[in-house]
């Protein structure tokens, strides 16, 4: 029976002060993946994305250009849609803070929080990083060139005295200690154990509003300060679903992905402000690692920033984000070259699985006419069905329920390999003049198992699955998990009279691109 309870995803809102890169795709990739695995699981789902478009950074940002700030971030959304739209990501709603809803949304927030008393005014003196759009205690603090101060993540801090507004974070302290000792609040298990640290050392109150600009949501009864753009920018999560109103039954939500420099806001922040308006805690937040370009991570100082579509375009949408959920272990550091992803999308993508379906569909449509017909299995037809179906209906599922991509893929990979395997045992090529019954038997036990391989895939690789079972003749219908416990279908496919065509190509080997060379 399939799972028809609802899961709300989110990704991190992306700050749009630049155009996007690599980073910005894995996340919203790996979002898409989960999305796309959850609604073949039957559930309901509700998937969201978008920009962070106040504060500080984006205001100073614009007055660099001459424009202003609603102009900047008008032009700068855009190309983070695009890059979403182009890497094929079926998100429900795109987001940007700008979005009168959102600001009705945030207002309602702060005046939830006020009426708990967990607000106050007062004046704030501390450090300040523009880049990060975060506090830091002076204990925090590192030392950079000259003796200059820096954040923990290595960006400028300037010292900042004005009147804020304070939340009373500290009050939440025993909360959110129990909330990140809760098993499966926080994973990895890494970034959990940073964050308890970060608590038990104690909380101090947060300063949640800014008079110094004015790019923001406005303080409700308070007009001179716009809230901290974290207030906001978490908010949206919110927002998306219709809050303060009815926000049907995706809230809590599901998964919070997030980058793993963003952790403390997701599990410290967020759920105090959230206790504090009496609304539930999300389910779970993930932090992921960062993608590295050759071992490095991507700066514009050293020239190695890559625009994520033009990887997209040399390689194929399909390519790339199979080798983003294969190569890296989710939740740990990862990196990229455009080397890594032609040997893998060749070995694996062109030479195992696409050589697989060419093969199969080819000797299918020249040595039987393309028609299917019902068989006796022999043992090693079985034996082969039995380990695909394991693979693709037990394995995949159950890691990548627990986010474990490239564990899933591995062992979708392995039943690639059986079947490949299989032929070379086989050899149906040979059967044609002394067995041609075990030439059928082969053929078809082999477009079986395509069939199961093909449906497993869809999260990662959506377009070229879905030509495949185009070319299979697979109805839209049974595309889904609950479709591979389904024995049935293969008869049901030889009784509609379904004619198998010559196949076209789906994953043709990858060229490393003359510069890259």
């Amino acid at each position: 029976m399939a799972d028809t309870t609802p899961f709300y995803i989110t990704t991190a809102i992306s700050y749009p002060n630049g155009r996007p890169h690599i980073g910005h795709a894995y996340e919203a990739i790996a979002a898409d993946v989960i999305a796309r695995f959850q609604r073949l699981q039957g559930r309901r789902v509700r998937f969201q994305t978008g920009t962070d478009e106040h504060g500080l950074k984006m205001a100073r940002k614009a007055e660099e250009q001459g424009r202003t700030p609603k102009d900047l971030a008008d032009e700068m959304s855009g190309y983070f849609r695009d890059m979403c739209d182009a890497l094929n990501v079926s998100y429900d709603r795109f987001i940007r803070t700008s979005d009168a809803d959102h600001h009705r949304a945030s207002q309602a927030i702060w005046q939830a929080m006020e009426a708990a008393g967990d607000l106050y005014l007062d004046r704030y003196e501390g450090w300040y990083s523009v880049r990060d759009e975060a506090y830091y205690d002076e204990s925090e603090l590192v030392e950079g060139e000259g003796g200059a101060k820096l954040s923990p993540q290595g960006t400028p801090v300037e010292w900042t005295v004005e009147e804020s507004w304070f939340f009373r974070l500290s009050k939440y302290q025993d909360y959110l200690l129990g909330l990140l000792k809760t098993p499966g609040f926080l994973e990895p298990a890494s970034r959990r154990n940073e964050m308890i640290a970060f608590v038990e050392q104690g909380l101090r109150d947060l300063s949640v509003s800014r008079t110094s600009f004015d790019w923001g949501v406005k303080v409700p009864g308070s007009d001179s300060h716009v809230m901290y753009v974290w207030v906001d920018a978490l908010t949206n999560y919110l927002t998306g679903l219709g809050y303060p109103d009815d926000m049907g039954d995706f809230w809590p939500a599901s998964l919070h992905l997030i980058g793993k420099d963003i952790v403390r806001f997701h599990t410290i922040y967020w759920p105090a402000f959230l206790m504090s308006a009496n609304l539930p805690v999300p389910q779970k937040v993930f932090g992921h690692g960062f993608l590295l370009n050759r071992g490095q991570k991507e700066s514009k100082s050293l020239g190695n920033v890559t625009n994520p579509l033009a990887l997209a375009e040399t390689f194929g949408v399909d390519a790339l984000r199979y080798f983003l959920m294969r190569e890296v272990a989710f939740g740990q550091d990862g990196s990229y070259s455009p080397e890594a992803i032609v040997l893998r999308a060749n070995a694996e993508l062109a030479n195992s699985f696409g050589n697989l379906a060419q093969r199969t569909l080819s000797m299918i449509a020249k040595n039987m006419d393309g028609a299917l017909e019902e068989f006796t299995q022999a043992d090693a037809d079985a034996d082969l069905l039995s380990t695909v179906k394991n693979a693709c209906a037990a394995e995949l599922p159950r890691e990548f329920e627990e986010l474990s991509f490239s564990t899933g893929i591995e062992a979708w990979m392995r039943a690639a390999y059986a079947c490949n395997q299989y032929v070379d045992e086989q050899a149906p090529w040979g059967l044609k003049k002394t067995d041609p019954e075990r030439m059928k038997a082969v053929l078809q036990t082999l477009y079986m198992a395509l069939r199961d391989l093909t449906i497993a895939i869809q999260p990662v690789v959506p377009t070229k699955a879905g030509a495949l079972l185009d070319q299979l003749g697979i109805p839209d219908s049974e595309r889904n998990y609950a479709a591979l416990h389904d024995r049935d279908w293969f008869n049901r496919l030889v009784a509609s009279g379904f004619n198998v065509a010559p196949p076209t190509p789906l994953f043709p080997r990858l060229e490393l691109p003359a510069e890259a060379e």
